[in-house]
């Protein structure tokens, strides 16, 4: 499939789980297509690269080693990404990744992920969590900071007095997220 056919094929992907999981079945099955799919996900102000990082985090839920190969290009450019619909399944490709290296210690992310990289994504994570966001996004960048926070001893203070400040603002499912962090925090 060339790029302009993987394009072309996302258009036809709407937000229903059953058109993410055909089109993302399609790149596990050939994961020479996770370079193109990157491109067109961080293609930002295109809606398409929306539906791209959409099954770029259905992939990375079945095989997230196959984003290892290309995970400079990701990681250099999830601060890039703006648009909600694409900022969720980044950030949640995040806490994946951060999930995989801290409480996983699985191998293969420990060889694929440096210290740059870890900081690219705390980075990141801090944008999201205080930027005009929806509350997923926020909530998958806490899990990643505390998780971050076991390597980086700065991090743990900095979320909580994010978390602390935000709160009184913060919706429903915001603080709900806060308070457990906040728990783990303490």
């Amino acid at each position: 499939m060339t790029y302009l056919e993987l394009y072309n094929a996302l258009n036809y992907v709407d937000h229903s789980r059953t058109k993410r999981r055909e089109m993302s079945n399609l790149i596990l099955n050939a994961p020479t297509h996770i370079k193109p799919l990157m491109e067109i996900a961080f293609q930002v102000d295109d809606p398409v690269s929306c539906k791209a990082c959409w099954v770029l985090e259905f992939t990375a839920k079945e095989h997230l080693g196959y984003l290892f190969p290309s995970i400079d290009t990701f990681v250099h450019n999830i601060g890039s990404v703006h648009l909600d619909p694409a900022v969720r399944p980044i950030a949640k490709i995040c806490e994946i990744l951060m999930k995989s290296y801290f409480q996983l210690k699985d191998k293969e992310t420990l060889d694929a992920l440096n210290d740059e990289h870890l900081e690219s994504i705390t980075s990141a994570c801090f944008d999201w969590l205080i930027g005009d966001h929806k509350v997923a996004a926020k909530a998958y960048s806490m899990t990643s900071l505390l998780l971050l926070g076991r390597k980086f001893d700065w991090i743990h203070p900095e979320l909580r007095m994010i978390l602390e400040q935000n709160y009184q603002n913060g919706s429903a499912a915001y603080k709900a997220r806060a308070r457990m962090t906040l728990a783990k925090l303490r």
